[in-house]
């Protein structure tokens, strides 16, 4: 069994197959599916799937180019979200300066926020980190050290970074960029990196894999990430979809 612990299935993308996707992942070997929320709305919409579909599991969470006023006017609903049955996660939540759609410093509070709200729940983090790893590093290790556990999303950082962060006990997430003909640099840090902290993920519907290049993504794809990485490492498919799946479920604890 694979798992695709990154999908976006509330969004807007699949409102006119969205069970249709679900099934075809089921039918692709990919037996849990995770969507994680980007705004309350979006946290809403992934709590209220989860209860509609077995394989799908929720996170809640208020991505990092999600606008806010105050972090109290979301913070109390995300609370209340979070104790929902089948919520796993608080994400997507991090930093991201390559957009910059936010002030920086209001993305930090936001981050560390959601970063107490996921020890008060027990539960881990997914993070969005783009263009800003110094800085989510430095939140992140400043968290005790009994809260860390989380996956850095769709892994984009530096060899340091993925030393720092695997020091500080998390894992990363791989998506379809990896099967990019130009992503020397990612193939070489998925063979590096313990596959013990490797997780598969889509992004879904965003990040299609390079024979669907430019296309909607989809769960199902998820199993051409896991080849890939297989190919990186010289293992079996079946290898990395066990060791993933076991990774994914211990964090999750689905």
């Amino acid at each position: 069994m694979l798992c695709d612990t990154h999908c976006h299935l509330d969004f807007e993308a699949f409102d006119a197959d969205r069970a249709a996707v679900i099934e075809r992942a089921g039918a692709a070997g990919v037996g849990r599916l995770l969507n994680p929320g980007t705004s309350l709305e979006s946290s809403r919409a992934a709590v209220q799937l989860a209860g509609r579909h077995s394989a799908l599991y929720a996170a809640v969470g208020i991505h990092p180019n999600e606008k806010v006023k105050y972090v109290g006017e979301f913070l109390h609903e995300l609370d209340l979200l979070a104790g929902q049955p089948r919520v796993v996660a608080i994400g997507e939540i991090g930093l991201d300066y390559y957009r910059d759609a936010v002030d920086r410093a209001a993305q930090c509070e936001k981050f560390e926020a959601q970063l107490g709200l996921a020890a008060a729940h027990s539960l881990p983090v997914i993070i969005h980190c783009r263009a800003a790893y110094a800085d989510a590093r430095a939140i992140v290790a400043a968290w005790p050290a009994a809260h860390r556990a989380g996956v850095f999303h769709s892994f984009s950082g530096s060899p340091e970074d993925l030393e720092a962060l695997l020091e500080l006990g998390f894992s990363i997430g791989i998506t379809a960029p990896v099967t990019y003909p130009k992503s020397h640099a990612l193939r070489q840090l998925v063979g590096a990196a313990p596959l013990d902290r490797i997780l598969t993920e889509t992004d879904a519907p965003f990040l299609a894999p390079q024979s669907r290049r430019g296309q909607r993504n989809e769960p199902a794809l998820v199993v051409e990430v896991a080849a890939a990485i297989a190919a990186e490492r010289k293992l079996e498919i079946s290898q990395v979809a066990a060791a993933t799946s076991a990774n994914a479920a211990a964090m999750f604890g689905w």
